[in-house]
């Protein structure tokens, strides 16, 4: 019998090779440049195997952790300006193999006992981690301490409450940290950037969909506080929580105020049917708003409307997803950070960076990498602070 090499007598019995093709050829070398080299490589998939399946059974370098489910609680959870909230926690999820948070709450109406007691469901359910957007300054206070006492761990994104007017949140709920835009002082953002077009001062509408919300009511306080001792009339004119009732109310307004100096809106909706309102009304004025929907970034290209301001909603369900996580991994001591997602003002000038297809954006749920630019690197962040 031929002598057998040391390297592929190891590769059969480690791999409990049977009679085979495989084993025969190299028991025999046949048709192998090399049946060492060939069981070398054999033995190295193998190993390759095992350390692959080792490293999905854990995320990166943390331990083997249990199957965490977390919980997201929205106000307005059809609305397309949360698909890229919704991929950022699916995507955390997937890179921590944890399973997708659960997704809920009011659908289009911003209907706080909607919210609580899709809340209350998640505590029932034993939630390991509840995100949530406070809208209301008290009627949040209630579950969350409910969900706290019972130790789940909760956290606030895209609004936390009322904003006093020194811009930081009146926390009447005890959550463990925020993380969205900073409300209030965007709004003075808004308000600024609009002076840079107006003089001099006259009246500006701000329309608003559901006045006194904590999402949206602390934007148009922020604008209003800069917009009024500059000698502006500021006016709040609410558009209504559906959005088949938002265009008829701005045009509605517009028909009966032409000699308005400018119009800003808080809201995506309010922002993206704005555009068009002007058009069809024939009111030619400076305006600007927030958020990145489809409607909004195209009367930006078309000359209808001036800026918008970004918050990224990706980040707003990534981040809350990674925090809960990190806090149940570490029994609790990483304690998640007050995160601002920042706001970027978009104008024609930079729109074409917003209008790529990606998933960070939610135009496409396809996983695609975009290469960064290249050349120099400026910062897009506006400041929020005055």
């Amino acid at each position: 019998m031929d002598k057998v090499d040391p390297k592929v007598d190891e590769a059969i019995e480690t791999l409990n090779m049977k009679d085979g093709p495989t084993r025969r050829k190299l028991l025999k070398g046949t048709g192998l440049v090399s049946a060492t080299a060939a069981a070398s490589a054999l033995l190295a998939a193998c190993a390759s195997s095992t350390s692959t399946a080792a490293a999905v059974a854990t995320a990166g370098k943390f331990p083997k952790t249990p199957a965490w489910q977390f919980w997201f609680v929205n106000h307005v959870y059809t609305n397309p300006f949360f698909v890229p909230t919704q991929y950022g926690f699916a995507d955390a999820a997937a890179l921590l193999h944890i399973p997708t948070p659960k997704w809920g709450g009011s659908a289009s109406t911003s209907s706080v006992p909607q919210m609580v007691t899709y809340l209350d469901t998640a505590i029932a359910a034993h939630a390991a981690g509840i995100a949530t957007t406070v809208i209301s300054a008290t009627g949040f206070t209630a579950p969350v301490s409910a969900a706290m006492s019972a130790g789940i761990p909760v956290i606030s994104y895209n609004a936390d409450g009322v904003y006093t007017s020194s811009g930081l949140p009146d926390i009447g709920t005890n959550r463990l940290c925020y993380v969205g835009q900073a409300l209030y002082l965007s709004g003075q953002s808004l308000g600024h950037r609009i002076m840079d077009y107006v003089s001099p001062p006259g009246d500006i509408p701000i329309f608003i969909a559901t006045p006194g919300t904590g999402n949206i009511q602390p934007r148009y306080d922020g604008a209003a506080s800069v917009l009024t001792p500059a000698g502006f009339t500021v006016s709040e004119i609410a558009t209504g929580s559906a959005t088949s009732a938002e265009l008829p109310a701005e045009k509605a307004y517009l028909l009966s105020h032409t000699t308005i100096k400018a119009c800003l809106a808080v809201d995506g909706d309010s922002t993206a049917f704005m555009g068009q309102a002007l058009s069809e009304t024939g009111v030619k004025v400076p305006n600007g708003g927030f958020d990145t929907v489809p409607e909004t970034l195209s009367n930006i290209k078309a000359g209808l409307t001036d800026f918008t301001i970004y918050q990224d909603p990706y980040l707003q369900g990534f981040l809350p997803t990674l925090y809960l996580y990190l806090y149940n991994i570490s029994g609790g001591t990483i304690s998640p950070p007050d995160t601002d997602t920042g706001l970027t003002f978009i104008t024609a000038s930079n729109i074409k960076e917003y209008e790529l297809t990606s998933r960070w954006q939610g135009s496409t749920p396809a996983e695609v990498y975009l290469p960064r630019p290249s050349g120099a690197i400026s910062n897009p962040m506006a400041t929020t602070s005055t």
